[in-house]
């Protein structure tokens, strides 16, 4: 799809508007502003949750209004400018980060790992997908007492670390795995289904008469439930057949917060001095339903076994079903969340800086990010504001990005393309 300049009305492929349109306006400036709408796309979808949760923030608010100010026609020309105000977003959204990562540890208690299940138990069932914890934790109230079994799907698959909402006995297990898997996963399961956030998709006619949404979440013909009744919702399901005992062929493992890991600092300080544990690699961000998407699986399967992997968003769910066993009973693989937590991955990064006294550019860590919408546009931008460098992305370019950006991104902050896993590992391993 071309990116369209909106002050010369044409696609920015087009001839007349390759280097500076009839408007006089740089390509790049649009490209740019585009970017800068992305990251208050992203922004705006973690505030949301924390308001629905009573947190609120004037400093984030106002920053909205600024942010896209700057983007309307005829205001502002200046690229680097505009450089400037993404890394100013990018340093927001750690802001908002941390704004909703308090919001859900003061309402549903601090995270801690947790297996899940991934079977299917006897009775009704509810399947709940997005990212809103809030319309989550209403729901398992609101089924105690019944045969209803709540099943997670996909950025909800967190819920299960935090206590307030794991004491559901009703909270069964998580069903599927990333977001585009939806269509063919709803269809085949006899269960009520509630859509909560973005990532929900339009629906088949195999499902669409049992599926509701709430919250922000719309979709076409499809009930919407406004506030946090989900009388309908219960309803349904109870009219639906009953799932069947079904376990799952594996496990899944989340809820490492940032005390979890923490508690585990001497451990870790201790095998890196050892040299059992060599590197430390963040594999994880917004999945893609294409096949390049395989390379994370792939490179995670190919990294030596003296080595870490902290996982996160969609992206873990190419790779968390792996045994990657454990290094001395530290476990190789840990999952700290969705792309809301992923300021957890961040805190980490932080917290080893402090631990081995080095800064976090000269630690052994590598983040190797999969790339898809709003939020992880605002992710790489508070990446870049923190000064992090040497970020690998893939498995394709952000839509915003053209060479002139993707050159200074690289130029300043050692931005990097995926390319072939084993040869990635080996240049990585041996910087």
């Amino acid at each position: 799809m071309d990116m369209f300049c909106y002050m010369c009305s044409q696609a920015l492929n087009n001839e007349a508007c390759t280097k500076i349109g009839v408007c006089g306006k740089n390509p790049t400036v649009t490209r740019l502003q585009d970017n800068l709408v992305y990251i208050l796309d992203g922004i705006s979808a973690y505030y949301y949750h924390a308001r629905e949760l009573g947190y609120k923030d004037e400093e984030i608010a106002a920053f909205f209004s600024k942010g896209l100010y700057s983007t309307l026609t005829n205001v502002n020309f200046d690229a680097e400018n505009y450089i400037q105000l993404s890394l100013e977003a990018g340093m927001m959204n750690f802001r908002v980060m941390q704004l909703l990562k308090k919001a859900h540890i003061e309402t549903y208690g601090e995270p801690t790992p947790t297996q899940v299940e991934t079977g299917t138990k006897k009775g009704h069932a509810i399947i709940v997908t997005g990212h809103n914890l809030k319309a989550l934790g209403e729901l398992l109230k609101q089924v105690e007492g019944t045969d209803i079994n709540v099943y997670t799907h996909s950025e909800m698959l967190p819920a299960h670390g935090y206590p307030g909402l794991r004491k559901f006995r009703n909270l069964a297990g998580n069903l599927g795995a990333a977001w585009y898997d939806q269509k063919s996963l709803f269809a085949k399961i006899p269960a009520a289904i509630l859509g909560t956030s973005n990532c929900v998709l339009i629906p088949t006619e195999a499902y669409r008469d049992r599926i509701f949404t709430t919250s922000i979440a719309k979709l076409p013909k499809v009930k919407h439930i406004e506030g946090y009744d989900y009388s309908l919702v219960i309803e349904k399901a109870l009219s639906l057949p009953q799932l069947e005992e079904k376990p799952g062929n594996y496990k899944l493992t989340t809820g490492f917060s940032l005390k979890s890991v923490l508690d585990l600092k001497d451990k870790i300080k201790h095998l890196v001095e050892l040299g059992k544990i060599r590197h430390f690699f963040v594999i994880g961000g917004c999945d893609t339903p294409t096949h390049k998407g395989s390379y994370y699986r792939e490179f995670a399967q190919k990294l030596p076994k003296d080595t870490v992997i902290v996982t996160l968003a969609c992206g873990k769910y190419r790779l968390n079903d792996i045994n990657f066993g454990d290094i001395d009973g530290l476990p190789r693989l840990i999952d700290v969340g969705q792309c809301n937590d992923t300021i957890v991955a961040i805190e980490i990064a932080q917290a080893l800086s402090t631990l081995f006294n080095t800064p976090i550019n000269e630690l052994p860590l590598t983040l190797v990010l999969t790339w898809m919408e709003q939020k992880a546009v605002a992710i790489l931008w508070t990446l870049l504001a923190l000064g992090v460098k040497g970020i690998h992305i893939g498995p394709v370019l952000p839509a915003w990005a053209n060479e002139e950006i993707i050159n200074l991104l690289k130029i300043n902050y050692d931005l990097r393309l995926i390319g072939d896993p084993e040869e990635d590992i080996k240049r990585i391993l041996k910087s």
